[in-house]
């Protein structure tokens, strides 16, 4: 059951990474740009989870995780400072 949770969390990231990209696509708004590249990170983050916790549990991707998790918010906090200036 907890896979099947992990599984739905991954895929729930993924779709809205893409949503964003398609919204960005379509209207060309910086923000926008920024926040899909934050939801790219973040969903790649909830695919190593899973990988962490299911494929690969002898190996820990832990620090993988963190580092993709925190370049992935400091992709949002630079657009929207950016965006504020």
């Amino acid at each position: 059951m907890a896979q099947a949770a992990y599984a739905l969390g991954v895929l729930t990231s993924i779709l809205c990474a893409v949503l964003l990209i398609r919204s960005y696509r379509a209207n060309r708004t910086p923000l926008l740009l920024w926040c899909s590249l934050c939801f790219v990170g973040l969903a790649l983050n909830n695919v190593l989870l899973f990988a962490d916790l299911f494929i690969v549990p002898q190996v820990s991707l832990e620090l993988w995780r963190s580092v993709i998790a925190l370049a992935a918010l400091m992709l949002m906090l630079i657009g929207l400072i950016w965006e504020e200036s």
